[in-house]
């Protein structure tokens, strides 16, 4: 894993935003409900954050070139 802070970024991100609608569909609390716009768009940044490629790793380095 050459680009390990943006993959650590990414697992965070998607972590972060699957934990908070976890909780409010766990609440007991039928009238609170995720916003799964922003769980997808959180999760679609993540799974961004993990494909993407720090800027200190050269093509070289992950075998681009």
């Amino acid at each position: 894993m050459k680009s390990w802070k943006t993959t650590v970024f990414g697992v965070c991100a998607i972590m972060t935003a699957v934990a908070g609608a976890v909780s409010l569909l766990g609440d007991g609390d039928p009238a609170t409900n995720p916003d799964w716009t922003a769980v997808c768009a959180a999760v679609a940044a993540g799974i961004g954050l993990i494909a993407a490629r720090d800027n200190k790793v050269s093509s070289e380095d992950v075998g681009v070139k």
